[in-house]
């Protein structure tokens, strides 16, 4: 079981690495750096010499090669790459220790098989040229295995109190906390992949109004292309108002709840640490999330605040964790 605890953590923080590093590769249009997967150019490194460069461009007469978007998008599948074989393992290992695990042997299996979902949305990114629809499928799947392997993790190498007296209230809360953060990292991945971060650049109004002028059908319509409508015309600045006034809209429900949440837990000495980091990461986020509109989304602060949206995730599970008895 040690070297179990040990990979457990450590595929938790590699989790968190390509989950930050993922955010990084789609802002800086790294994406399509490679035209083709799981390769970059039909070879498993970039192309770099004159003569790999000029058969790159034999074999997809359509790309230009920039080499560095190439490697971020490169280094970020050789990580996660690294990181299916580590949840493999620890599918194979939970197996094994079955009698032993603290988790349904149900859940290192299904966290597996995500795993493989994520590398067929990698490469439909990749062959459906960004389409919105799956690079937040991909974003919010990123979270997901994240919030279950530090979930797993948590159960084997945390601490905890089954002493807690937890009331039905708290504990809906705690639960309710975790579905609306993945609700707004979903829309936050909405607003990104629709490079709709800077539809509004003034906060709490947007182009001086509360409420600008909106278009929710063209906005939310999910099977379309990038920057366009589901009938094939450009997205209209009204669709891009939609998509970030709903992301607003969500960061003041989802803050207004974790701070009830806060509130609660005082009941709870043992939570006083994870509830402290609670509060101070749900205000830095707000922070950041105003300060990317105003400053006009400075790419180190735009992958700061997915990082922050990670930690949430991280934080939150772990909360939830440490409030269910062992046997659940």
């Amino acid at each position: 079981m040690i070297w179990f605890k040990r990979i457990l953590v450590a595929s938790t923080l590699l989790t968190l690495c390509v989950v930050v590093f993922g955010s990084y590769v789609r802002l800086t249009d790294a994406g399509l750096g490679c035209p083709d997967w799981p390769g970059c150019y039909g070879t498993l490194t970039v192309p770099e010499s004159e003569e790999a460069i000029n058969q790159a461009l034999q074999q997809f007469p359509d790309s230009i090669v920039e080499t560095d978007k190439a490697w971020i998008e490169m280094i970020h599948r050789y990580i996660a790459g690294i990181l299916g074989l580590m949840i493999l393992f620890i599918a194979v290992k939970s197996y094994k220790l079955r009698q032993e695990i603290k988790v349904s042997l149900k859940v290192p299996f299904f966290l597996l098989a995500l795993v493989g979902f994520q590398a067929a949305l990698g490469m439909w990114t990749v062959t459906k040229l960004l389409q919105p629809a799956i690079v937040t499928a991909h974003l919010i799947g990123g979270m997901t295995v994240l919030g279950i392997i530090t979930y797993i993790t948590h159960r084997h190498v945390g601490t905890q109190n089954n002493q807690f007296n937890t009331d039905s209230h708290t504990l809906s809360i705690a639960r309710l906390s975790l579905f609306l953060l993945f609700v707004q990292i979903l829309l936050g991945g909405w607003t990104s992949t629709n490079y709709a971060a800077l539809a509004c650049t003034d906060y709490p109004t947007c182009h001086g109004s509360l409420v600008p002028d909106m278009n929710f059908s063209d906005g939310f319509s999910i099977f379309r292309d990038l920057g366009m409508t589901a009938s094939g015309e450009a997205l209209s600045i009204q669709a891009l108002h939609a998509i970030q006034w709903v992301h607003r809209v969500g960061a003041i429900i989802l803050t207004g709840v974790i701070l009830y949440f806060f509130y609660l837990l005082k009941s709870s000495p043992g939570l006083a640490f994870y509830r402290n980091i609670l509060l101070f990461l749900i205000f830095t986020q707000f922070v950041i999330g105003v300060a990317n509109l105003l400053l006009h989304l400075p790419i180190a602060l735009a992958t700061i605040h997915n990082l922050g949206a990670a930690l949430l995730v991280i934080i939150l599970v772990i909360i939830n964790s440490r409030l269910t008895p062992l046997h659940e």
